[in-house]
């Protein structure tokens, strides 16, 4: 897969990321990239740049990484993490499927502290370029588990000691009002349909925010970056 942007490559690299080699347009220069890359054995090359915008098109910044695709935690390894942790939030993301959704989302779970996201096998955006790209490098710091059967999945968190909360617009609880001390879970729906009926029903709780506008959604990545810093500032204010 290819890697595009600075931070995102910048960060991979960091991360310790695979790669085969890192591509720059003639007339970019990175020099953290360039040394980082150097120090990692990862050889760089300069490409023409009728040819680099023919091969990776116009919106990379001018350097592409060519790199391995992305790998997924094993959950039970995360649970692993989580029982180390008096207090720890996992994101489950229920049917999400817009790739720039999910790299916001990514992004305000690096800078929330988020143990980890889960996402559903089937029904699913799954971690590649683009997510990596909107994710300005947070792909590379967060850790994410693919599971086959997200209720299944839901019950083994129950049974380690997780509340698991659903952000729904049926909620009947406002937000601000749950209880996010301790190992919680917190389940998002996907753009149009929500949170499936019977993840609903898995729920210990569902919440939702309130809304005094003409439109009755907020964007995915929008929701998710509310409830977790509400899920900070609750922990703060009542630690």
């Amino acid at each position: 897969m290819n890697i595009y942007g600075k931070n995102a490559i910048r960060e991979a690299l960091k991360g310790g990321h695979k790669m085969d080699r890192v591509i720059f347009c003639e007339n970019i220069k990175d020099e953290e990239i360039q040394t980082l890359a150097n120090k990692k054995g990862i050889r760089s090359e300069v490409m023409k740049k009728s040819s680099f915008q023919k091969a990776f098109g116009d919106k990379t910044g001018g350097v592409v990484a060519i790199a391995s695709e992305y790998e997924y935690l094993p959950f039970e390894t995360l649970l692993a993490k989580a029982s180390k942790q008096e207090e720890c939030v996992i994101l489950l993301l229920d049917g999400l499927e817009d790739p720039h959704n999910l790299g916001a989302i990514l992004r305000s779970c690096d800078a929330t502290g988020v143990l980890g996201v889960i996402l559903p096998k089937n029904r699913s955006v799954h971690l590649n370029e683009t997510v990596a790209k909107v994710s300005t490098g947070a792909i590379e710091h967060v850790d994410c588990c693919m599971v086959t059967n997200l209720n299944q999945t839901i019950e083994a968190l129950k049974n380690n000691g997780f509340w698991i909360i659903g952000l729904e617009l049926s909620g009947t609880i406002d937000y601000r009002d749950a209880d996010y001390k301790g190992k919680v879970a917190i389940v998002v729906g996907s753009e149009g349909k929500g949170i499936a009926p019977l993840v609903q029903r898995n729920c210990d709780l569902l919440v939702k925010i309130p809304m005094n506008g003409k439109v009755n959604s907020l964007n995915a990545s929008v929701s998710a970056g509310i409830i977790l810093y509400e899920a900070i500032r609750h922990r703060r204010n009542n630690g």
